[in-house]
């Protein structure tokens, strides 16, 4: 069992910047590959992010190739994600996952059904 804790949201404006960090518990990080996820009013939650066990391998959707970038520091059993250029579409609750199956470990997973814990979320709002 791992227990997932986003921060980092908040109010930006556009073209703005905001990190996002994802603290694990229980169990160690280290044994999971991530994901970032969001979810906007009204939508679908969508993958945003993911990034394999050992961090080497790491996969954006399109929306936001370029713009954000997802690391973690298993030795602080932590997940990041750096959101630069910011953009109103982006306004979402932006969610951790962690995933535990052995294809995901090694390259990342995008589907939801694949990730095993979920953070809370926390609000990202981009004003125009």
């Amino acid at each position: 069992q791992v227990q997932l804790v986003e921060s980092g949201g908040g109010l930006v404006q556009a073209g703005g910047s905001l990190r996002l960090s994802c603290a694990a518990s229980g169990r160690t990080f280290s044994s999971y590959a991530a994901g970032w996820f969001r979810q906007a009013p009204g939508k679908e939650r969508e993958f945003v992010s993911t990034i394999s066990l050992n961090g080497r391998r790491t996969y954006y959707h399109d929306s936001v190739k370029g713009r954000f970038t997802i690391s973690r520091d298993n030795a602080k059993n932590t997940v990041y994600l750096q959101m630069n250029s910011l953009k109103p579409e982006d306004t979402a609750v932006y969610y951790c996952a962690a995933a535990r199956r052995g294809a995901c470990l090694d390259y990342g997973c995008y589907r939801l059904v694949e990730y095993d814990y979920w953070g809370q979320g926390t609000q990202v709002t981009v004003s125009s």
